[in-house]
């Protein structure tokens, strides 16, 4: 079954799919340093492979299963595996050496900046595994097995230098049960969401709860229900800095309804304080019903979640009648960025290692073991998918079902993970109002905007 592929396969298989693609040479500069290094042929598939995994809420196994499959393939392949939630604090350092491991998973709180790596030309350009025939059919390309708008958020200037590989589904989850028990419907208006509120209130509960320390976990459904009221050209003048964007009237009113939850006490009290792992339990055990998170969410809390809890997950409510997105709208987008480093000693390895991960076999597993859908496309059926993860592809199938997202973070990491984050932390301590929380947005993305030091992107 072994079977080795080369940078040169790689291209050559890509040729005879007539689907050549992102060809330029993987050369750039490491963190910190320069170098005219020529990394077009480094390493070989059945050589030395260094993979560093990102230990978070899809946890490890799965990298293990996928690093299974390499050796499979490649019986002559040493693999060191290693897994760490200190992303920037173990890995930036090989980096600026010049000794970065040959797959990253740079992902979580403690990723390395893309924007710096990307700048400083730190990623391989990953168009040639896109190119590259599938391991399942090789009549077709890699790029042609992925779910939609997976290479558009891993591409930076044109170039795909990140391979989101979960795809994760972003909502409000509650618990299937404790809303039958109760009685409670989900609402598809924001109106209804406020008559809910008050329903639960009324029962003892707090309606929603949050974490406090990571505030900008709520930014996400104030940017995905702005999105649905002013349509995506809302989000992409934000991706793009555009001046004025973040004051748009439907970010502004997606703010004020947002806000009024904690105005009108529907936020659990103490949830400021809380970090995700926190706010997540509370909400597992029952003390609030509501909470905004990425599908990661069941996989996450599964040592917590009591076995008849039946996650489920729900798109942000309309705002208004006039919502330019249907209810059904929802931000669907990958996640858990993979790359592979400039510097790579194994390049070729690491390229090959992408590929066995998005094949069928690799997808799958890492559905079964990580509790997530993957970014390969046309994999979850059949596979016996836990209840939340099974509300996530009701909500993909439903009726006028639609994503989007937005790409600021992964261009501006900063102005998400410290100003959007503290805003959103005073906007639901209820030390700032709406017109406040879109001022200190546009100030901090006007700041970036000038700084000649920060490396600008454009969303088409």
């Amino acid at each position: 079954m072994a079977q080795t592929i080369s940078r040169r396969r790689l291209l050559h298989g890509a040729a005879a799919l007539g689907a050549l693609a992102g060809t330029g040479a993987l050369t750039g500069c490491a963190l910190g340093g320069d170098s005219d290094d020529d990394s077009e042929d480094r390493g070989a598939a059945d050589a030395p492979l260094e993979v560093v995994i990102f230990n978070g809420g899809f946890g490890e196994e799965y990298a293990k299963a996928h690093e299974a499959l390499y050796r499979e393939r490649h019986p002559g392949a040493r693999i060191k595996h290693s897994a760490t939630q200190q992303i920037a604090e173990t890995l930036q350092p090989r980096f600026v050496a010049g000794t970065p491991p040959d797959v990253l998973d740079n992902s979580g709180g403690n990723q390395i900046d893309f924007n710096a790596l990307v700048s400083q030309g730190a990623l391989a350009d990953l168009g040639d595994l896109l190119a590259a025939p599938s391991l399942d059919d090789p009549k077709v390309a890699v790029r042609d097995t992925l779910l939609p708008g997976i290479v558009d958020v891993g591409s930076y200037d044109g170039r795909f230098l990140a391979l989101n590989y979960a795809y994760s589904a972003y909502g409000t989850w509650y618990s299937e049960k404790l809303f039958a028990d109760r009685g409670w419907q989900y609402p598809t208006t924001w109106d209804g969401m406020i008559a809910l509120c008050r329903q639960i209130s009324a029962a003892g509960i707090a309606p929603w709860t949050y974490p406090g320390v990571h505030a900008r976990y709520m930014s996400w459904p104030i940017l995905a229900s702005a999105a649905k009221l002013g349509g995506v050209e809302v989000l992409k003048a934000i991706d793009n800095l555009e001046p004025g964007a973040w004051r748009h009237d439907a970010v502004r009113t997606a703010v004020d309804a947002y806000r009024q939850l904690a105005v009108d006490g529907y936020v659990q009290a103490g949830a400021e304080g809380m970090d995700h792992i926190q706010a997540q339990t509370q909400w597992c055990r029952g003390r609030a019903a509501l909470i905004f998170c990425g599908s990661w969410l069941e996989n996450e809390q599964k040592a917590v979640t009591p076995p008849d809890f039946r996650m489920a997950v729900a798109p942000t409510p309309s705002l208004t009648t006039g919502d330019k997105l249907p209810y059904a709208a929802f931000r669907g987008t990958g996640s858990e960025p993979f790359v592979v480093p400039a510097k790579a000693k194994n390049l070729r390895g690491g390229l090959e290692y992408l590929r066995i991960m998005l094949s069928r076999t690799g997808a799958a597993d890492f559905t079964r073991t990580a509790g997530s859908l993957s970014c390969v496309a046309g994999v979850s059926a059949g596979l016996g998918l836990a209840p939340g993860l099974t509300s996530v592809t009701r909500m993909m199938a439903a009726p006028g079902a639609q994503t989007f997202t937005w790409l600021y973070p992964s261009y501006y990491r900063k102005l998400e993970r410290t100003y959007v984050n503290a805003a959103t932390a005073d906007l639901f301590a209820r030390r700032l109002d709406a017109a406040g929380w879109v001022d200190r947005c546009q100030k901090a993305a006007d700041d970036i905007a000038r700084d000649p030091s920060v490396k600008k992107y454009k969303r088409a």
